[in-house]
């Protein structure tokens, strides 16, 4: 008999000195797995059964998000496959699955045009009202800055990015 709980801490030490994960993945691993160590009935690795593993995954579709249903199944694959590479088991039952669900997407939020109009208006007021040649040119910069990105789309990671070779004003 080949104990489920031993061969999770086998597995998590096994992270933590070959693979060097971080301690928040180690913990979070700990976590996952030692919960479905506790909705296993049969501690024994043998026992496990693809049909085992699909009734716990609909459980955890029925319990979680389906982000943390996905990070949830991410470590149990990990696990197997780790029992599977130190021939604890014969087969990985995760083999023989077909795990894919589609995650809803979440659309960006728009900002208001009224909040964009108030932003617009205050930085060009901040711009007229500069009383020094350091603060216009700092105001002019945070304008053009706002302008591009509103204008363009373009991500802020981008912008920071950009040089000046980068930019076409004539086409």
């Amino acid at each position: 008999m080949k104990s489920l709980d031993t061969q999770i801490q086998k597995y998590l030490y096994f992270c933590q000195s070959q693979k060097r994960l971080s301690t928040k993945t180690i913990k979070a691993y700990q976590t996952d797995l030692m919960q479905f160590s506790r909705l296993h009935q049969e501690h024994d690795i043998s026992q496990i059964t693809i049909d085992t593993l699909e009734c716990y995954i609909a459980t955890l579709h029925e319990t979680y998000k389906p982000k943390t249903a996905k990070q949830k199944i991410a470590s149990l694959k990990a696990f197997f496959h780790y029992l599977e590479y130190k021939d604890i088991i014969i087969v990985n039952p995760f083999n023989k699955m077909q795990i894919k669900f589609r995650e809803p997407v979440i659309l960006p939020k728009t900002i208001p045009l009224s909040s964009l109009e108030l932003l617009f208006k205050t930085i060009y007021q901040h711009y007229t009202l500069a009383e020094t040649n350091y603060q216009s040119r700092k105001t002019l910069q945070d304008i053009a800055i706002i302008e591009l990105l509103f204008s363009t789309g373009i991500r802020i990671s981008e912008l920071c990015a950009l040089k000046s070779s980068d930019v076409n004003l004539t086409d």
